[in-house]
């Protein structure tokens, strides 16, 4: 496969959009601690944390303190949001796609805040906080397509350009995710005492969330051993995420789901959806530039 080319960003491009990426992934890690310590309604009310403070109180205890501190962070995200569309500002014509990306995320940032705070006032319903952790992966991906692009000078290819195999692969990962949300929404981890859950058959699940996950696993495999170079350490980089967390999610449904493990796998997912989304794009790329090189010649 050709190679990608050279970058010509900045370094403060780069390095803001690597700080994107790890904000957006790190808010998803700290939102899972929310939870799994039963501080979802730490703040019983949404946009202030009581009906009379902006903040938490003292008398609110450490559940307080976790759920405000996890409201803090979005303000940390979008600075660094903003961060991002002051390092791109002057591409914001010959990089549109680069630009709207970065719009995306910070526009994603106000969004996001708004689900939490419709969680909440739903006492933490599981279909609205698994609503709240999509949109979360949906963020991941665009902020790795971003650093994708701060790295690379092709113009950024089009859905049809992306093969079968990739579709597949990204299509079998939402899948996983999507019915990991579901299995996560009917089991003990609520985020309160008191939080509604799904009513779905908790151990079934967990099975429905593993068999397309090997499936998925399967596809990956195929595309490393189809593919070379670059490309060929992207899918291998992605294997080892899906096989580092069939190998968690085993060992913490065997556990009784402790929520430092649960913590990783959460954590992880976000990891897998970049990982996915990178390698989905190497490979699209290193075909298009191939393609491109293939006219050339002729």
């Amino acid at each position: 496969m050709a190679s990608l080319p050279a970058s010509i960003r900045s370094r403060a491009v780069v390095v803001v959009t690597w700080l994107n990426l790890i904000a957006q992934i790190g808010i998803v890690g700290t939102g899972g601690l929310v939870r799994l310590t039963a501080s979802g309604l730490g703040c019983p009310t949404w946009p202030k944390c009581t009906e009379d403070s902006l903040i938490s109180t003292p008398e609110m205890g450490i559940h307080g303190l976790i759920e405000f501190g996890n409201r803090l962070l979005t303000f940390v995200v979008l600075a660094v949001c903003l961060a991002q569309l002051v390092v791109l500002w002057s591409l914001r014509r010959s990089r549109r796609i680069e630009w709207r990306l970065a719009v995306g995320l910070a526009v994603g940032i106000p969004v996001q805040a708004f689900i939490g705070g419709i969680s909440v006032w739903t006492q933490l319903n599981p279909y609205v906080v698994g609503l709240h952790f999509v949109v979360s992966a949906i963020m991941v991906m665009l902020a790795t397509l971003l650093l994708c692009r701060a790295l690379t000078v092709e113009p950024l290819p089009r859905a049809g350009q992306v093969d079968v195999l990739s579709w597949a692969i990204s299509g079998m990962t939402a899948v996983v995710l999507l019915v990991g949300v579901l299995t996560t929404g009917s089991g003990p981890h609520a985020g309160d005492a008191d939080a509604p859950r799904n009513g779905l058959n908790s151990e079934h699940l967990q099975h429905f969330h593993a068999w397309p996950a090997y499936i998925t696993t399967a596809l990956v495999v195929l595309a490393v051993i189809v593919s070379s170079g670059g490309e060929r350490r992207a899918w291998m980089l992605v294997a080892a995420g899906f096989g580092a967390q069939m190998g968690l999610g085993i060992w913490q449904s065997r556990t009784g789901l402790p929520i430092e493990l649960v913590a990783i796998h959460v954590v992880m997912s976000m990891v897998v959806v970049a990982l996915v989304t990178r390698a989905v794009y190497i490979r699209t790329m290193s075909g298009s530039i191939a393609t491109a090189t293939n006219s050339t010649v002729k």
